[in-house]
């Protein structure tokens, strides 16, 4: 039983679920983060609790959306704060430097997982390249290659098969210029034994990584996605209004910073279309929504379908509820790009990125843009690691002690108006991530990737 002081109404509340503060009257909206998040089904009386069976959406179908921009101003800052990261030789920043498998087809996934075995290079499974098509196999592409790029990679085999539509010939057009001492190609039907060759050329990979050292780079050359999952009634409320604060605080010292799930703006989109920095990018946004609209309905499916059951067993009911939660992990930094899905970070400042919200697909996609790391937020749990160092952040403290072993750390302090001294926290974990301290989803070994299907399978 808890006591709400300000009204003394007396309520049995369920871990982050709503209740009235006052009468709502049947068709009358419900208001939380000072956005309405649907209406009322029914007259709700006050102290009553209200979810699914008396709450329903307001939302429906595409938007007309003008474009009127508001700066809120976060500014830019000096800092002389530095991390140990690696510098590479094209110019980019790493915060690791392991030895990457990446695979241009399932039928290797296998082989990918021994060499990984006999070496302690990292390999990352999936189940595509075989038999793809068009702009479904160029989606596999772009992220394959943003991982080959990435800089957390002091060296990568590509390993492919040989008959796949997304042979090695194939990838190495998408990918373009590379640095041959830094990316090695095995084709396994190539060889009479495909272990002992990619064993030789895994140890030419980490004789070239190992000339890497970690000197003191810049705050300003991070840059870090930010996701959520398995969200509860204090998503919004804690951990993702801190990432919010982190987010800005990156962006003032001039790093960057990456949103993507796409679902979980409706509702709350023009909150991120009046920070767009111009009417172009303004425009990407619309697009950006409006074509995940066509996808939804292009395979049947209720745009405003969301939020999931973890969701709701958490206390979100609506869409607009998860949504107006969800963007806060943008802070208030202005929008400076949206991105195309498997496009990488080209500025700093917080970029838009396609995608979905499927929590593996949405790190792939983010760790594929070029994130150092990925500040996860969580008021469920999930032991979920992607190809990067993949911080959990929990939105609740019993999360944080029941699942300590998955969590990296608790924000369950802004309940209590901690925000500011929070912030500092988790500056100082991201600083010492970035400088090697390992992330729980290393610790645990759980690293993996998901890539975004949409295309016919021969």
């Amino acid at each position: 039983m808890l006591i709400n002081s300000l009204d003394n109404v007396e309520i049995n509340i369920e871990n982050g679920h709503k209740y009235a503060r006052r009468d709502i009257k049947k068709g009358e909206d419900v208001v939380k983060y000072g956005f309405p998040i649907g209406h009322a089904t029914m007259d709700i009386k006050k102290g009553e609790h209200i979810h699914s069976h008396n709450l329903k959406t307001n939302l429906a179908g595409k938007l007309e959306y003008t474009y009127s921009y508001k700066d809120y101003s976060i500014g830019k800052v000096e800092t002389d704060l530095t991390f140990d990261g690696y510098e590479r030789e094209n110019g980019d920043v790493g915060i690791r430097n392991d030895i990457w498998i990446v695979n241009t087809v399932g039928c290797v996934n296998n082989t990918a997982k021994k060499l990984s075995e006999l070496t302690g290079a990292k390999y990352f499974p999936h189940p595509y390249g075989c038999s793809q098509l068009g702009d479904d196999q160029s989606v596999t592409q772009k992220i394959l290659c943003g991982m080959i790029n990435h800089p957390n990679a002091g060296g990568v085999l590509v390993l492919g098969l040989g008959c796949e539509n997304n042979n090695i010939e194939e990838m190495k057009k998408a990918l373009g210029k590379y640095n041959s001492k830094r990316v090695k190609f095995l084709v396994c039907q190539e060889e009479n034994d495909e272990i002992s060759v990619g064993v030789s050329l895994i140890k030419e990979l980490e004789e070239y990584a190992s000339t890497f050292k970690r000197t003191k780079i810049p705050v300003s050359r991070l840059k870090i996605g930010l996701k959520c999952g398995g969200s509860d009634g204090y998503s919004g409320i804690t951990a993702n209004p801190l990432v919010g604060s982190l987010c800005d605080r990156i962006v003032s010292y001039g790093g960057a910073c990456a949103l993507t799930e796409v679902p979980e703006m409706f509702g709350a989109e023009t909150l991120l279309m009046e920070r767009c920095v111009s009417y172009e990018v303004f425009s990407k946004c619309v697009s950006l929504i409006n074509d995940f609209k066509d996808y939804f309905e292009r395979h049947n499916q209720v745009i405003y379908e969301n939020p999931s059951p973890g969701n709701k067993a958490g206390g979100i009911t609506t869409l607009e509820e998860k949504s107006l939660g969800c963007v806060t992990k943008g802070g208030h930094s202005p929008v400076c790009d949206v991105l195309s899905y498997g496009d990488t970070i080209k500025t700093s400042g917080l970029s838009l990125v396609n995608g979905p919200g499927n929590d593996i697909v949405a790190v792939t996609n983010l760790m594929a843009c070029g994130c150092h790391m990925i500040l996860f937020t969580t008021g469920r749990g999930t032991p979920l690691g992607g190809a990067v160092p993949t911080l959990k952040i929990s939105t609740n403290h019993l999360l944080f002690e029941r699942k300590n072993n998955w969590i990296d750390f608790d924000a369950s302090g802004v309940l209590n108006g901690e925000m500011e001294r929070l912030t500092d926290e988790l500056e100082r974990l991201i600083i010492d991530t970035a400088s090697g301290k390992k992330a729980k989803n290393e610790i645990n070994g759980y690293s993996e990737i998901a890539i975004f299907k949409d295309g016919v399978t021969l």
